[in-house]
């Protein structure tokens, strides 16, 4: 049987993807290449040649992607951290953008002995495994709600666990419930969230819209609907000193550190913009003091 040339099939990827207006065309083609056979990008040098079938696939999943069909649909993967995580249909795909958030609640980690640490909305569970991953000595709680979100987070935990990360809890939870984790009032060391934020009517990627969860995407009018409780939350669940860091849309550069700062248990309120510049999220410390019942 002929081989083929694996690069000649990678640019042809290129082109139909690049016309498709994916911005990453060759990053994008190489990494489906690699997918299918089963090895890194950076060891693709390693196939020069390679069977008709192989090109066959790679044209499929090619069209898939230039129909917007997410690339981490089609790999079945998405890395996060130092971590890969499984994802697919029914889960939100994290996003690199988020691992800015990650950095810094490593930091604040940093010289902290077994901290607890409570990931809400964990989605996929990409937030509670990577920091789990740095963190082996944390207990980490990865709350979520949506049925098929809470299958795919404990899967991840369940493979994680397998290669040694064993701290991640996966509890099912709703962040609406204003006694979510009650037994941890005031116990937790850090909390992180990535929830739903984008605005309703807001136009969205056709990988976004037709792809993830609208749950896991839009809040409201204004976006702000599942982070009030959020926020709420942080000033239940911290102890006095813990931190808080929340992913937001970026037209809430303004709103979520006035929501942060609005509760007097919070303080040092912090705004934090993503590598493009854009508000990304807002960070917060907990303070000594009661926080004055809501309503």
């Amino acid at each position: 049987m002929d081989r083929k040339p694996l690069r000649l099939a990678i640019l042809e990827g290129e082109r139909v993807l690049t016309a498709a207006g994916i911005p990453s065309a060759r990053a994008e083609a190489e990494m489906l290449a690699a997918h299918l056979l089963g090895v890194e990008r950076t060891k693709l040098m390693m196939f020069p040649l390679v069977d008709q079938s192989v090109v066959d696939s790679l044209e499929q999943l090619v069209r898939q992607r230039a129909s917007r069909t997410p690339l981490q649909h089609l790999t079945g993967t998405a890395a996060f951290g130092r971590v890969t995580l499984a994802v697919g249909p029914g889960v939100f795909v994290p996003r690199p953008e988020t691992e800015q958030l990650l950095e810094w609640a490593l930091s604040r980690l940093r010289g902290l002995r077994n901290p607890v640490v409570a990931d809400l909305c964990t989605g996929s569970g990409g937030l509670a495994l990577a920091l789990a991953h740095e963190r082996p000595d944390a207990e980490v709680l990865a709350v979520e709600n949506d049925p098929a979100a809470l299958t795919w987070a404990r899967g991840n935990a369940e493979r994680r666990r397998q290669a040694g990360d064993t701290s991640v809890h996966v509890l099912e939870g709703d962040v609406t419930d204003p006694g979510l984790l009650a037994e941890r009032e005031e116990g937790v060391d850090l909390l992180v969230c990535n929830p739903p934020y984008v605005p309703e009517g807001t136009p969205v990627p056709p990988e976004v819209g037709d792809h993830d969860p609208p749950a896991a995407v839009f809040a409201g009018r204004d976006g702000l609907e599942v982070l009030r409780h959020v926020v709420a939350h942080a000033a239940r669940l911290l102890r006095h000193g813990g931190g808080v860091a929340v992913e937001h849309d970026d037209t809430h550069g303004g709103s979520v550190p006035a929501l942060l700062a609005a509760r007097p248990a919070l303080t040092d309120v912090r705004a934090h913009n993503d590598l493009a510049g854009r508000p990304r999220f807002a960070t917060a410390r907990r303070e000594s003091g009661e926080e004055p019942p809501s309503g």
